[in-house]
């Protein structure tokens, strides 16, 4: 998983800032959904668990960039493909395509031309932690010019940053399934960017993370 706190203090954290649901989207796999629902934080019916929704999704890395495929389970294989047949993929198995932080090329947003090209259900038009503010400035004009749902993100790999930012949502259903409905009807967005502290502690994250697959891909070439 691509975060350093437990899925526990991660749906902690989200009930203590007043969030009622939390989507998981580790990078390329969605092994947390399947050890929350071992730990009994998510069910296989979508319904919540406790009054409390964890949203299960995945963030492939495509072959144009980082696409959330939020609302289903994907396998940890799509690495690499292009961004239109991920869509087709995640849309087959019940899910909704999202595409993060577009323009921030220095996090693998996907690029215009691309996004032009896909079937996408929203965009992400406030990222707590991109780049650039002028990023998400972009991507929200992109959503207005194709009337696209749009979604806020904390973009938290660890409990502290846990809504930072968020989607607020007026599901009539209060599940997976009535989530993505409600989102692709219309949402309003609480806008934050991460703080100092938050930031240089994802950024750490990230390197260790990044260490941690080198040594690990290193140790399997040398079996």
């Amino acid at each position: 998983m691509d975060g350093v706190s437990s899925p526990e203090d991660m749906v902690a954290s989200a009930k203590a800032v007043g969030l009622q649901g939390l989507a998981v989207t580790d990078h390329n796999t969605s092994e947390a959904i399947d050890d929350m629902m071992a730990k009994g934080l998510v069910r296989a019916d979508g319904q919540p668990v406790d009054g409390f929704l964890v949203l299960p999704g995945i963030e492939v890395t495509t072959a144009e960039g980082h696409l959330l495929c939020l609302g289903c389970s994907l396998p940890s294989s799509l690495k690499g493909l292009p961004a239109k047949e991920v869509c087709r993929l995640a849309h087959a198995a019940g899910g909704i395509c999202v595409a993060p932080h577009p323009y921030d090329l220095f996090r693998a947003g996907i690029r215009e031309s691309v996004l032009d090209t896909l079937p996408l259900d929203g965009l992400e038009a406030f990222n707590a932690a991109t780049t650039l503010r002028r990023h998400n400035r972009k991507a929200y004009q992109y959503a207005l010019r194709r009337g696209l749902p749009m979604t806020a993100g904390s973009d938290a790999h660890h409990a502290g940053a846990v809504g930072v930012a968020s989607t607020i949502v007026d599901p009539a259903d209060f599940s997976v399934a009535g989530v993505l409905q409600a989102l692709q009807q219309g949402t309003e967005l609480d806008q934050h960017y991460l703080s100092l502290g938050q930031t240089i502690r994802k950024t750490w994250n990230n390197w260790f993370r990044l260490r941690r697959r080198t040594r690990g891909a290193q140790a399997a070439r040398r079996a």
